[in-house]
């Protein structure tokens, strides 16, 4: 055996750490095998011995259960102590995600055993191999088990895993207690990553009923997961060879093999404008009229299906291009200005274009459609109850009503549905009439019967027969103003008496921010002006 640390003082027992890979017993080193059979006792969970159990035939064997993980540490360590030779087992590599941290935590100074760590083959190579080739070049792990390490540090490092553009491979995707986190981080890569980015998905890797599949990342949205699986999530230059996945290394000429850029090139010197709206369209359309060049980008296919049949004469970019494509495509076609038109409540988009606009010495404007929230101190704010967060809302939500419909958009569905004391209301919603929107909407718990999947604004008489219907008594929105409807959904609420609870607008300091589409058109041509007289 080679590479031994050894403690201070003289030698005492032996303790090695012994990886038995992912599952398959042609998969283990020779290395694990020698220290295996050297050992006088055993240490593991009872799962990774079976995998080893003609190796360990006759030696003294403890193996306390799942989520004992530091007992078996200590175990390990105070037999090696005795003067004993160890062997402490765990699958895939010891030394990731595993024991090895846990017994060199237990480890003391003045122990004067010896410790050897024999590495394997951890679950992210294994799921690879299977795949193709997909970690080729850069790449991340990351763990979605919050039990070592507090969600919002994983939320974190996916958001920069995901600016990276590195590839990803996720562990502990899914639990029976654990269920949305997985789908949360997946909408985090969305932010900067195309939506058909080329993913994989392995379960049981090298063990009995293996499954493997290569899709994209807008559809595992639309996927159930367990703790068996592990997803290998793409960088952009990702590819798809039939059944296989796989990196280029980066010898290549990276410029001429971008998959994030449209099929044809935007407009040089375009004006754009970042919609998904009714209204930012229409902006969009009074733009192309006065001769612009213009450039719709909206979130969504759906919204660019809209995009292309509201303004003729546009160039539309849809999906979630992520802010890497976003800033190349504003350099490269040479921007003129940016006119952020996107929803009210796309707090995180706006502040990206912001940076971007800071950072490419852009114009920029931002085009909100006024609210129609009814001053608290009117009489026709009777009824109308504010809330400053979707949580905040979802707590007054369990407290007033029984049968409570959402109209707050798919994204927040989770808040209220996994709120305390939700269990114990029944819930409706309306989202956009978009597959990935309705399978995400069932997955979090609304039976497909509490579904009005349907492209809004309504009017008045339609909300009041729905809800009339579906014996609604309670309503949460959005203060979205006239363009979504917000005015049609007070007057029926009104008309059925039930109270509206209404989530507040973020607040974010735009530096130029315009309610009116004649005003923003306004101080747009100025900015350009001055951009050419400069």
């Amino acid at each position: 055996m080679r590479n031994q640390v050894v403690g201070s003082g003289q030698a005492g027992g032996m303790l090695f750490l012994v990886s038995v890979g992912p599952g398959d017993a042609a998969l283990i080193p020779d290395a694990a095998r020698e220290a295996l059979q050297a050992s006088d006792v055993i240490v593991g969970y009872e799962l990774y011995l079976r995998w080893i159990g003609p190796w360990i035939e006759g030696k003294e064997i403890h193996a306390p259960p799942l989520t004992r993980e530091k007992e078996r540490a200590e175990l390990a360590l105070d037999l090696a102590r005795q003067g004993r030779t160890v062997s402490l087992v765990s699958s895939g590599d010891i030394g990731v995600y595993a024991m090895a941290a846990l017994a060199f935590e237990e480890l003391r100074e003045d122990d004067t055993l010896q410790v050897q760590v024999i590495p394997g083959i951890t679950a992210a190579n294994a799921c690879a191999s299977l795949l193709g080739s997909p970690l080729s070049h850069d790449f991340a792990t990351l763990s979605l088990s919050d039990l070592l390490c507090p969600w919002e540090w994983i939320e974190t490092r996916a958001r920069h895993i995901a600016q990276a553009d590195l590839a990803c491979v996720m562990y502990n995707v899914q639990s029976q207690g654990r269920r949305e986190g997985v789908y949360k981080v997946l909408q985090l890569m969305l932010e900067h990553k195309r939506p058909d980015t080329v993913c994989g998905i392995v379960r049981n890797a090298y063990r009995p009923d293996q499954t493997v599949e290569v899709t994209t990342l807008h559809e595992l949205l639309t996927r159930e997961f367990d703790m068996l699986t592990s997803l290998v999530i793409g960088n952009r230059f990702t590819r798809r060879k039939g059944r296989w996945m796989f990196t280029p290394r980066g010898y290549n000429d990276w410029d001429a093999e971008r998959e994030d850029a449209p099929a044809t090139l935007p407009p040089p010197q375009a004006v754009w404008v970042f919609s998904g709206t009714s209204d930012g369209n229409a902006l969009a359309a009074d733009l192309v009229r006065e001769g612009h060049s213009v450039v719709v980008s909206t979130a969504s296919e759906y919204g660019g299906e809209r995009a292309q049949a509201s303004v003729p004469g546009a160039y539309v970019v849809s999906g979630r291009l992520g802010v890497e494509a976003r800033r190349r495509l504003l350099r490269e076609s040479g921007a003129r200005a940016i006119l952020d038109a996107t929803h009210p409540y796309a707090g995180e988009m706006s502040e990206q274009l912001l940076e971007l606009a800071h950072e490419l010495a852009l114009p920029y404007l931002r085009f909100e459609r006024p609210s129609t929230l009814p001053d608290a101190t009117l009489p026709e704010a009777q009824g109308v109850l504010r809330c400053a967060s979707m949580t905040d809302a979802a707590a007054q939500a369990v407290e007033r009503g029984r049968r409570i419909f959402l109209a707050t958009g798919s994204k927040d569905l989770t808040t209220f549905l996994k709120a305390p004391g939700a269990d114990g209301r029944v819930w409706f919603a309306r989202v956009t009439p978009q597959e990935s929107v309705i399978a995400a909407a069932v997955r979090a718990g609304l039976p497909r019967a509490h579904l009005c999947a349907m492209q809004g604004p309504f009017g008045r008489d339609f909300n009041e027969a729905l809800w009339r219907a579906w014996n609604i008594d309670l309503v949460v929105t959005k203060d979205s103003g006239d363009a979504g409807g917000f005015s049609e959904k007070l007057a029926a609420a009104r008309a059925l008496e039930v109270p509206l609870l209404v989530v507040e607008r973020p607040s974010l300091p735009y530096p130029n921010r315009y309610s009116a589409r004649a005003d923003v058109l306004r101080a747009l041509r100025s900015s350009l002006e001055r951009t050419e007289l400069a």
